[in-house]
């Protein structure tokens, strides 16, 4: 796929994602609660968000001319050693890699609590600039 295309869709993702996880932040800021149905959506948005993210790492490692890892945790940490993201954010990076596995893995045990409070808070924030940020300068 050629990385203008590659980057509009990413984008256009990012941003429809971030609509909707912006409305549901909203509706629990108002103390309203979410059906199974909406619940189920925030979890699908937050994994699909940090499975794009994870693509996009393992590109600019590959733009790079470096080995790309397996691993999502090990493409995160290249971007760190290269210096391409910060201590804060490889912080966030193996916090949403970790929910994001719980949630594909081990969904019997996802707290909707917790999810609520991060999509509240509006933590996908860094994934949503990670996407829309331009690859060549990512």
């Amino acid at each position: 796929m050629r990385l203008e295309l590659y980057q509009q869709e990413t984008e256009r993702l990012a941003r429809d994602l971030q609509a909707m996880l912006d409305d549901v932040s909203q509706r629990l800021h108002k103390h309203q609660a979410l059906s199974a149905l909406e619940q189920a959506g925030v979890l699908h948005a937050l994994q699909v968000l940090t499975e794009n993210a994870i693509g996009k790492a393992k590109l600019l490692i590959k733009q790079r001319q470096q080995i790309v890892p397996v691993s999502a945790y090990d493409a995160f940490a290249q971007l760190h050693r290269d210096h391409a993201i910060d201590d804060d954010a490889m912080r966030h990076w193996t916090a949403a890699i970790g929910l994001r596995n719980r949630v594909v893995h081990d969904y019997l045990n996802v707290d909707m609590t917790v999810i609520e409070t991060l999509v509240k808070e509006r933590q996908y924030q860094l994934q949503v600039q990670f996407l829309l940020k331009p690859i060549f300068s990512a």
